[in-house]
């Protein structure tokens, strides 16, 4: 609970900041405060918030809290606009559509979490107001988790609102977030939208589609601007109804209590260091058990790590996700910190209190009270490609003309921020860095870079909250009850050259960190900064990350490392008969939950034997597994394999192509998974056609996943003496629906 002193320091800071917005309005200025450290806008706008607490998390309704058009109501929303989310992606989007109403037309909007509101009353939505969904779409077609119980309400034959099962004159909009690798494009946002038309909906605008394998940025900015024009028009909206406000309050808190400073826990738990549930609002710091390197050869990474979770509560089962948290790398918190004025050590360690103009608009997206060098390096996504639109917003704050005119050209040029940023992947404080000319390829300081004045709101507002990663989980808690395994490739790549800088390594932000993971707990070393010659400047090479956490919490002795973690429920599961023939497909580190697969199979089959004597497995279906990879150096687990074919009587076979070093076809082609599945399709037609075997496919969803399914098409068709085009496809079809074609796959 905040102390006396805490709430008047609070207090004073939100008054300064009002007395200062107001001195801006009575002298007529336009321009926006230059401070990174305090920036305001009067908590009583017409909306009618008022700032709450230092989470953003309350709100002055007193009515029930899962009644959204009671809320609308009372709060005088014009708009609700709500959520379906898995990573954070459609949160963000749901939250920018607000903003953009907001700024557009000064109207208010409540942003909502979808599994937080109950919609019986959806029929009683008034007149001059709308509902915006921004609904992703995840895994083959599914919603998301928190979306789950309203597509279920929704899709009912006669659902019941509170005065009747029709939605006759509700106004809605739809914004779906898909990826085109995925066979089930968006279809949770095209299902709902002609849900609610049949319910007698009127839907406002086009429906919305963002592509997560292109650009969803693009798609976004391309869609919303007739959107806005077509919700104007409906409930008339008047453009330019307000100005620009900020969202965020910041105040810089000196003498607060450091025992009650977030200098990077991801909950209010993890800071008290209290009991709890550990789940994705709190995820668990879990000791790395073991880790080490797959591969044999080469220049690339694979790594194998086992996560701790004894005593944790955290329990998992075969085919599910642990979601990693990273935290950003140094030389990138250094690089913002110096763009931003911040790099002292008095500043970047300096207490910040953020609070929220308008919770039901935009919560603030991390706790606080907090630093600015824990913002950076533990909540928010400054690794991430910049923003179109926020490098447009930012020109106004650019140091020089210069500056400002490539910030606007980036920012309205659709095709030169593809070249610069998407092609370069560079971050936003890289293109701040560039636009003023600076040298992105150096160790960024205080003394070569360009300070830029941006009020600290605005980075609070337009980065993104840093989101965790996701991972196959590669053991089964049958034979690691204790413990959690994960495979993971290390993202490298180059990006392209353009007139302002050179081609340069780009690294993933989640599987580097856990390579430094790694190399720390292995005392391995890989320097972050390249030796330079004598008159070149030294080079930023491979990244660094600060691995001790908040407090030194994530360290323990010399090498023992914690990650904070915690498990996704997945519907990847084995069938619970060993009868039942298994074909898994799964290349390169789609063979992480295959590994799993087996290991499950082993610890029913010790128990099987022991119970039932050597003879236990004899009436066993095969397990067949066919894998990928380059060559012998990256064969994953090349050492197990054997020994579980052994334990498993025969009854696992694994069949492997190497698409490098292994033989060829006859026209010199390369050999991949599909065409290991295409030799045995004898045996594998026979397994799913007569003995109703279970397909799982894990791995590359953009090629990998489509070309197994076409061969799987084709031999399907041989059975039913037609073509992979019609017979073919409504086999595969059918298996899906059936759920005994389940895939696991990213782009």
């Amino acid at each position: 609970m905040a102390t006396l002193s805490d709430l008047v320091i609070l207090l004073l800071g939100a008054l300064l900041a009002l007395g200062f917005y107001n001195k801006d309005r009575l002298l007529g200025s336009s321009s926006s405060s230059a401070s990174t450290t305090t920036s305001s806008y009067s908590a009583a706008t017409a909306n009618g918030s008022k700032p709450t607490d230092s989470n953003g998390n309350g709100n002055a309704f007193k009515g029930d809290p899962r009644d959204f058009v009671a809320r609308m109501k009372d709060q005088k929303k014009r708009l609700a606009v709500f959520y379906g989310s898995q990573t954070g992606t459609a949160e963000e989007y749901a939250t920018r559509i607000a903003k953009e109403a907001k700024s557009r037309f000064g109207v208010s909007s409540l942003v909502c979490d979808i599994e937080e509101y109950d919609f019986e009353k959806l029929d009683q939505v008034p007149e001059d107001c709308a509902i915006v969904f921004c609904m992703a779409t995840y895994g083959e077609g599914e919603p998301t988790d928190n979306a789950v119980q309203f597509i279920e309400m929704i899709s009912q034959d006669d659902p019941e609102f509170s005065e009747g099962s029709t939605l006759d004159g509700l106004k809605y909009v739809v914004f779906g977030l898909g990826n085109k690798t995925y066979e089930q494009y968006n279809v949770v946002g095209r299902q709902l939208d002609a849900r609610l038309t049949a319910l007698g909906a009127t839907r406002v605008g086009e429906r919305g589609e963002g592509d997560d394998d292109k650009s969803m940025e693009e798609d976004y900015l391309a869609w919303k601007d007739d959107m806005f024009a077509a919700l104007a028009t409906t409930l008339s909206f008047e453009e330019g109804a307000s100005g620009e406000t900020p969202d965020f309050v910041v105040t810089e808190v000196p003498n607060h209590p450091i025992e009650k400073v977030f200098q990077g826990e991801l909950s209010s738990r993890a800071l008290l260091g209290s009991k709890g549930v550990h789940d994705a609002k709190n995820p668990y710091a879990s000791p790395v058990l073991a880790c080490r390197e797959l591969f044999t050869g080469g220049d690339r990474n694979c790594i194998h790590l086992e996560f701790d979770i004894t005593g944790s509560g955290i329990t998992y089962q075969t085919g599910d996700h642990v979601a990693v948290w990273p935290s950003n790398p140094d030389v990138e918190v250094e690089r913002l910190l110096a763009v931003l004025g911040l790099t002292s050590s008095e500043k970047r360690r300096m207490i910040i209190q953020v609070v929220s103009l308008d919770p039901t608009l935009a919560k603030v997206p991390f706790p606080t009270p907090t630093t600015y060098d824990a913002v950076f390096r533990h909540y928010l996504d400054i690794s991430a490609v910049a923003s179109r639109q926020t490098l447009a917003v930012l020109a106004k704050y650019a140091p020089s003309e210069q500056a400002a005119e490539f910030l606007t050209r980036l920012g309205t040029d659709k095709q030169a921020y593809h070249t610069e940023v998407v092609g370069g992947h560079l971050r936003l404080a890289e293109v701040l860095q560039l636009a003023a000319g600076n040298d992105i390829t150096v160790m960024p300081t205080a003394e070569n870079t360009t300070v830029w004045n941006i009020p600290f709101d605005h980075v609070v507002s337009d980065v993104s909250r840093l989101q965790p990663r996701f991972y196959s989980i590669s053991s089964s808690p049958k034979l690691h009850p204790n413990s959690i395994h994960v495979t993971a490739v290390i993202l490298k790549y180059e990006s392209q050259a353009t007139d302002r800088h050179p081609a340069r390594w780009v690294f993933g932000l989640g599987t580097n960190y856990l390579l430094n993971v790694k190399q720390a707990a292995n005392n391995e070393t890989t320097p972050m900064i390249s030796d330079g010659q004598d008159d070149v400047p030294e080079h930023v090479s491979a990244p660094k990350y600060t691995l001790e956490g908040p407090r030194g919490s994530y360290k323990h002795d010399d090498q023992l490392f914690k990650v904070p973690i915690h498990v996704r429920r997945s519907t990847f599961r084995l069938p619970t008969s060993p009868k039942i023939p298994v074909i898994m497909i799964g290349p390169g580190t789609g063979v992480a939950p295959f590994r799993g697969f087996i290991q499950e199979r082993i610890a029913l089959a010790r128990r099987s034997i022991a119970k039932n004597g050597p003879d236990a497995l004899a009436d066993w279906a095969p397990i067949y597994l066919f894998y990928g990879s380059r060559d012998e150096q990256d064969f994953l687990y090349a050492e197990e394999w054997p020994a579980y074919e052994a334990e498993l009587q025969g009854k696992f076979k694994i069949h492997v192509a190497f698409s490098r070093s292994g033989p060829r076809k006859p026209d010199g082609s390369k050999i991949y998974v599909q065409d290991l599945l295409w030799d045995q399709k004898e045996v594998i037609k026979s397994a799913i056609v007569e003995k109703r075997a279970s397909v799982y496919i894990c791995g590359d969803g953009r090629n990998m996943s489509k070309d197994v399914e076409q061969k799987l098409a084709a031999m399907l068709a041989e059975s039913k003496n037609g073509s992979a085009a019609v017979e073919g496809a409504a086999e595969v079809k059918s298996l899906k629906e059936r759920s005994r074609l389940l895939m696991d796959v990213w782009s």
